[in-house]
């Protein structure tokens, strides 16, 4: 039986994790290349075990591979679909990492060839650091990995079956959604709370006269509740703006909570400020209720 190929298009902390993960559960069962932007990141992806050789070229890396996985910003990944098209092998899968869905399955579904298939998905996993070096076989354990079936977008079952199968291996929880309600709940669950943790140390920097004094008290709770400020900015770029409707929708509904907020503060209504933390403490504390023996969330 031939050696499973696996090529990884930016071998960064995703890219890099499913990689080790899968390497480690295959070990010589399986060959994986990848691409990465620079020489010293490619030898850093070959040194901790993501790949077994990389490449600054998508076409070498590609080539012969049976599986694709992209793991760039969401923007990058449909100019190099077009870019690899010509080396893609018949009966070939392409799955991406990519968190939004929508923009993406319909780009890809007029670009690519009968003969490859394309499985979309979305690991519900990540750290606040970025790159290679940041990568980790256990990252996807006990997460969160969505497999999109959607009506609209008919896809091999042998194809899933193949990516299901090597997700799997990276100890995370499959579950299936269509593309719009991934974009929709991705926003409410992932997308809005990063730019909302990136809008509070904005607010810091604007009060810059008092920056000084505010680190002195900063502690566990800024640490927190910021913490995921510290993600990839050509990420998040990318996906704010291939996820547009669905951010927006939600972010004009966080105004009007926080404009009732403020509203309560200014006529120093203390029992709707009251139930406003009450109610957002015991809809937390039931979500993390319900879903500690599922996901492990972070």
């Amino acid at each position: 039986m031939a050696k499973m190929k696996l090529a990884i298009l930016g071998v960064g902390l995703i890219g890099g994790s499913f990689g080790m993960a899968i390497k480690d559960k295959l070990k010589d069962d399986i060959y994986i290349t990848g691409t990465t932007r620079t020489e010293v990141s490619c030898l850093t992806a070959e040194k901790i075990g993501a790949v077994d050789k990389c490449f600054l070229s998508n076409a070498e890396a590609v080539k012969d591979a049976d599986i694709i996985y992209l793991s760039t910003p969401v923007l990058q990944m449909v100019p190099i679909v077009k870019q690899i098209r010509p080396y893609l092998k018949n009966g070939a899968v392409i799955t991406d990492a990519g968190s939004t869905k929508q923009y993406l399955a319909n780009a890809l579904r007029k670009i690519l060839p009968d003969s490859v298939h394309y499985v979309s998905a979305h690991p519900m996993a990540g750290r606040e650091k970025s790159g290679v070096s940041a990568a980790s076989k256990d990252l996807f354990k006990n997460k969160c990995y969505v497999i999109i079936k959607d009506p609209a977008m008919p896809v091999s079952e042998d194809a899933v079956e193949k990516i299901c199968a090597l997700i799997k291996m990276t100890g995370a929880n499959i579950t299936e959604l269509d593309l719009a309600s991934h974009d929709r709940c991705a926003s409410l669950i992932s997308h809005v709370p990063h730019i909302t943790a990136a809008a509070l140390v904005s607010l810091l920097n604007r009060n810059y006269n008092d920056l000084d004094e505010c680190i002195k008290l900063a502690g566990g709770g800024f640490k927190d509740t910021t913490r995921i400020a510290s993600s990839n900015a050509d990420m998040w770029a990318d996906i704010c703006l291939s996820n547009s409707a669905a951010i927006v929708n939600n972010l004009q509904i966080l105004q009007e909570i926080l404009s009732e907020v403020t509203g309560a503060i200014e006529s120093k209504d203390r029992e709707k400020l009251y139930d406003y933390f009450t109610v957002a403490k015991e809809m937390r504390d039931k979500i993390l209720n319900e879903t500690k023996s599922i996901y492990e969330i972070e």
